[in-house]
């Protein structure tokens, strides 16, 4: 199984060709392209817009990614303000299968509990894109069940006669994913209700999964670079709440999050926030694998 699903995965972070396959498919993160490269199989050709390791809130379309909407068959996206910038080109297209409703769009986020609803349209601010909710919701293994629904059913829908291939595909998925979880909440269990500090808002569903508290943030907005004022108040507070790690993307510069870890004595953590973001995380399980594992190797080790 795991062989299997490392290939077909490979798929979503390579640009298949389109004659490689029936179903053309352009997803705006390596998360949704790796999950849509699973439910596929052969069935599909899947392209990203958003290159592993680089921030998708502060991305900024190439002209070459107009191309790769204009030729989409499905077009796959994160949804919630966090790929604003799909919205201009799938405008500039003007396919209407492509746009909200239209049978060639999935919003992902469609179907997800979601945190931190805010009821706003989106804004950019600072280089990054709010509102809505919090976006970073594939970061909880249990929503890759709901973004798969919707991957295999627009999937289904374009290649009806392949439907029974594509539902087998999904149900292989949720088998795996229901044996990692027992495996992942295992493995964290011990640190149920640790204190951390993130660089970025990115950890709120992965979090509530696995029952963490995140208590404060390196950045004071989205975005925005912390003053010393800030970096002062989170030592101290950091130092009360007896914080235990401080998580860090790895697209984000890492100067005040190593030095705050230093200051608190707690390792400084780096978890991937996305398919092939960092070195050992090619496919959606191996994501999920070295941010379980790393994070509680930390935490077997930070000061308790």
């Amino acid at each position: 199984m795991r062989a299997l699903l490392l290939g077909l995965t490979a798929a979503a972070l390579t640009a298949v060709g389109p004659a490689a396959a029936a179903v053309r498919v352009v997803a705006a993160t390596t998360d949704v392209a790796a999950l849509a490269a699973v439910i596929g199989g052969d069935l599909v050709a899947v392209e990203t817009i958003v290159p592993p390791a680089v921030d998708p809130e502060a991305f900024e379309p190439r002209p070459s990614d107009l191309d790769k909407v204009r030729h989409a068959d499905l077009l796959l996206r994160v949804g919630l303000g966090y790929d604003y910038w799909l919205d201009k080109l799938i405008a500039q297209v003007g396919d209407k299968r492509l746009m909200r409703g239209g049978e060639a769009y999935v919003d992902a986020s469609a179907g997800i509990a979601l945190l931190e609803i805010r009821g706003q349209t989106v804004v950019n601010e600072g280089g990054h894109a709010h509102g809505v909710a919090n976006p970073h919701y594939w970061l909880d293994p249990e929503n890759a069940n709901v973004i798969s629904a919707s991957i295999a059913g627009a999937l289904a829908r374009l290649a009806p006669r392949e439907a029974d291939r594509i539902i087998a595909n999904r149900e292989r998925l949720r088998a795996e994913l229901d044996a990692r979880m027992r495996q992942w909440s295992a493995t964290l269990a011990p640190y149920a209700g640790a204190k951390l500090v993130a660089y970025h808002n990115s950890w709120p569903y992965f979090a509530r999964r696995f029952r963490l508290d995140i208590v404060d943030f390196v950045e004071p907005k989205p975005g925005v670079s912390p003053s010393p004022a800030h970096l002062a108040r989170l030592i101290a507070a950091g130092r009360a709440a007896r914080v235990r790690a401080v998580l860090h993307e790895p697209y984000e510069p890492e100067d005040t999050s190593r030095l705050l870890a230093q200051k608190l004595n707690v390792p400084f953590v780096l978890l991937a926030t996305s398919v092939g973001s960092v070195s050992g995380t090619a496919d959606y399980f191996a994501l999920l694998d070295h941010n379980v594992a790393t994070l509680a190797k930390a935490l077997s080790t930070a000061t308790q």
